[in-house]
């Protein structure tokens, strides 16, 4: 319901959008986005700035920030925040994807110095969310965020200079009892990613997603990079800046969520499939491990599924699933990039 009450919003903004304006704006926050970090100035610099913006990014944003969300989600069953602080929040998409996975209500505070941004975040979310704050404030050098039981900061830390991106990371580890960041699914973004996951764990917290451990982490920098994607529908606008015909595309993200200690669960491993290697279901003893993730899309084979995993020992491995091992092999076959593993019955 929020993703199409925020879709009828964005529509509504596209209406009245000057076509040549709005491309013209894009073509430029690309550039923007892609180019050297800066800290000087909101990347949004007026109205059509953030209406375009909002129109070409928002949908990618939310639905990042969503899969992210809904991970943190299934590792805290039960737990909904009450209160929510979303660093850098522009034009509101996690504070949206936020409304999506917890429906039940929750107060939220949009922080962003962008003015143009919180002004259009705010009159798209008036209807469909009037439980939101939206305050200007500096990110790195303002004042403190607020206590709140979960901090967002999603696709603000590449517009940051190293130090800021610290002091970004720091307050909202000392702000929120859950803590979700998410960046572009890239080389760069994943590199932020993990060095904010490092300051995560030396600021006490304990990471729940997408690692199934708090060790360093395995992946090689400049050789792979830890990422997922999102399924995305695109608008008018984008496929005319993009010259694309496809109605989606999938965005790629990489993201880290943490809580403080007394938020985590005890983490044990569904039981019923191995976590790793060519052996049959049923030898993970119960209580052994929280599940492993799955960091590569799946390989469907000839009666087999290749799983590529990060293991709760901090480890990436490959397993092959067969036909031989039934229900295994029918839940990997139904298992996608980003999925726990061993995955549970349905």
């Amino acid at each position: 319901m929020h993703e199409q009450n925020l879709r009828a919003a964005l529509d509504a903004l596209l209406d009245g959008l000057p076509p040549r304006e709005a491309t013209a704006a894009v073509e430029r926050l690309i550039a923007s986005y892609r180019g050297a970090t800066q800290t000087h100035a909101p990347v949004l610099r007026d109205a059509v700035d953030a209406a375009a913006y909002a129109a070409y990014r928002m949908p990618a944003t939310y639905g990042a920030a969503s899969a992210a969300l809904a991970a943190l989600a299934a590792r805290l069953p039960g737990w909904s925040p009450a209160t929510h602080t979303d660093l850098g929040g522009g034009t509101g998409a996690a504070t949206w994807a936020v409304a999506g996975t917890w429906p039940q209500g929750c107060a939220s505070t949009v922080l962003d110095w962008a003015e143009p941004a919180l002004a259009l975040g705010a009159e798209l979310a008036r209807a469909a969310l009037p439980d939101v704050s939206w305050r200007r404030a500096r990110l790195a050098g303002g004042e403190e965020p607020p206590p709140a039981d979960l901090v967002t900061v999603s696709y603000v830390l590449g517009e940051l200079t190293e130090a800021d991106r610290a002091e970004v990371v720091a307050a909202a580890a000392r702000s929120g009892r859950a803590v979700v960041l998410v960046e572009p699914g890239t080389p760069e973004g994943y590199l932020r990613v993990r060095a904010a996951r490092d300051d995560l764990l030396a600021a006490g917290l304990t990471v729940l997603a997408p690692c199934p451990h708090d060790a360093r982490c395995p992946v090689e920098p400049g050789r792979d990079w830890c990422h997922f994607a999102a399924r995305v529908s695109r608008s008018s606008l984008h496929r005319r800046v993009k010259g694309a015909t496809l109605p989606y595309e999938d965005e790629k993200y990489s993201y880290v969520a943490a809580v403080r200690p007394e938020l985590t669960l005890s983490r044990e491993a569904p039981s019923g499939d191995a976590p790793s290697g060519d052996v049959p279901p049923g030898d993970v003893p119960p209580g052994e491990a929280v599940a492993s993730r799955v960091v590569r899309r799946p390989q469907i084979r000839k009666g087999q599924v290749l799983l590529d995993l990060c293991t709760p020992e901090g480890e990436l491995t490959r397993t092959t699933v067969t036909k031989r091992h039934r229900d295994a092999y029918r839940r990997a076959r139904d298992t996608d990039w980003g999925d726990p593993w061993p995955a549970s019955e349905d």
